[in-house]
């Protein structure tokens, strides 16, 4: 965060001196990534309030209402932003104003920022991928940000990807109008920091919809409770299993099972409470466990 907002100011120093617009475009989508990195770090610590009796499940999903607000801020602050700034220097090209990147001594200004900020956007890049590789385990990189529970790694992933893409695409833009002295690649360099930045935007929101809405465990943890339930000695067999992500890190699991026919509670309470220890033992991200007993009746083999 404090990273970006550095670069942000050196962005906007750079647009000042030259009025680049794909500086000024690179610079609000760094000020979108400062907002969005302290949204997400104000999210993690609302998540760890204590549950209430108005929020008896406690505000595991806080994390994921601060990543949608990302999504919403790199759609209308980065993207739509850019996407004005270009029309907008478009206009001015056609109207026969001169190109003050062009006119200005401070022409090399945008080239060391956008070189320097590339080299720390790199960098910022590998820390994620670091970070990222022990919960992706074997998946592709698509599929762990279309599956992570937890929003942060995904969020910046694609934030990082695209600050990096939206850098080459200034610095292209820039380079290409100092060499031709036609200011319509700064206008095309511009337009694609907007595109590049509502496609990065509008695949967050979809992830993050999908995550407020409610998902289920993934089928590795589902696949481990069930194991464990069918495992307890005294279960029978599963009549039906449902999770539910609360957080990130938090798992409601809800389940009827059947049990052997016995007149005693204390059996099927005993019978209940090993189910319970044998699905926290397998998966100690389960919070919340509501097990349903029923006598199962069915017949040997049928």
């Amino acid at each position: 965060m404090a990273a970006n907002g550095f670069i942000a100011l050196t962005k906007f120093g750079a647009w000042a001196l030259t009025g680049a617009s794909s500086m000024l475009a690179e610079a609000v989508h760094s000020v979108a990534d400062t907002g969005n990195q302290a949204l997400l770090l104000f999210g993690g610590r609302q998540a760890k309030r204590a549950a209430t009796e108005e929020h008896p499940f406690g505000y595991g999903r806080e994390r994921y209402i601060s990543a949608f607000l990302v999504s919403i801020i790199l759609f209308s602050l980065g993207g739509l932003f850019a996407l004005y700034e270009a029309f907008h220097k478009y206009e001015e090209i056609l109207a026969g104003h001169p190109n003050d990147l062009l006119e200005g001594p401070w022409w090399w200004v945008p080239l060391l920022v956008l070189v320097a900020a590339i080299i720390a956007e790199s960098l910022s890049f590998r820390t994620a991928i670091r970070e990222s590789i022990p919960a992706k385990g074997r998946q592709s990189w698509g599929r762990f940000i279309r599956t992570a529970k937890s929003p942060e790694l995904p969020v910046v992933l694609l934030e990082d990807s695209a600050a990096l893409l939206g850098l080459i695409f200034a610095l292209g833009g820039v380079g290409m109008t100092l060499l031709t002295h036609n200011g319509l690649w700064d206008v095309a360099g511009t337009a694609l920091i907007g595109l590049l930045l509502i496609a990065v935007a509008v695949t967050l929101a979809v992830e993050t919809k999908s995550l407020l809405v409610g998902e289920a465990a993934s089928p590795e943890a589902v696949g481990r409770i069930r194991d464990a339930l069918g495992a307890t000695e005294g279960v029978n067999r599963v009549i039906h299993l449902k999770t539910l992500h609360l957080g990130p890190e938090e798992v409601l699991v809800a389940a009827k099972i059947a049990v052997e026919p016995t007149d005693s509670a204390a059996r099927v309470a005993e019978v209940i409470n090993a189910a319970e220890s044998a699905i926290r033992a397998v998966e100690p991200q389960v919070t919340a466990l509501y097990l349903e007993p029923d006598i199962d009746t069915a017949r040997p083999g049928s």
